[in-house]
């Protein structure tokens, strides 16, 4: 690969993340939550159920932070802290049944924008794309743990 197509790729990847990152706080707005909060709740939705501790550690937060972020998200019945019946330190999170299609909801207007880029290419081109955003998402979790991890040891 050329440098030239390189860095219009990294700076393309900018230029959504920062886009993406605009839209979710909108979204988040909408609910009345934080966009960090819009994360969390994405994460215990698609990974969970969640510790507390697992939740942070994912999202690169300070657990401190998290216990703000899911009193947030149970104030506003988007998840449920349950605490096991053995060990009632041990606390599981879990996302609440149907809110997910609330912003679903919120997130279809960008769905359908998607819908009609992907028209334009074939099932290889869109295969290709599909698995670089594959890489490039596992790549930046990646770099996240890396960063969280010198931050730890700082």
């Amino acid at each position: 690969m050329s440098e030239r197509s390189e860095r219009a790729i990294v700076n393309g990847l900018r230029d959504l993340r920062v886009q993406l990152s605009l839209f979710n706080r909108q979204v988040a707005a909408q609910v009345e939550l934080k966009d960090v909060d819009v994360d969390c709740f994405e994460l215990v939705s698609r990974e969970g159920p969640l510790s507390p501790t697992a939740l942070a550690r994912r999202a690169g937060l300070h657990p401190a932070t998290m216990t703000g972020v899911l009193d947030r998200l149970e104030r506003g019945g988007w998840v449920t802290r349950e605490r096991d019946a053995a060990d009632r330190r041990a606390v599981t999170v879990r996302a609440v049944r149907g809110r997910a299609t609330e912003l679903l909801r919120l997130y279809a207007g960008l769905g359908r924008a998607i819908e009609e880029i992907s028209a334009g290419y074939g099932e290889s081109d869109l295969a290709l794309v599909a698995d670089f955003l594959r890489r490039a998402t596992r790549a930046g979790r990646l770099a996240t743990d890396d960063l969280a991890a010198n931050q730890a040891t700082a």
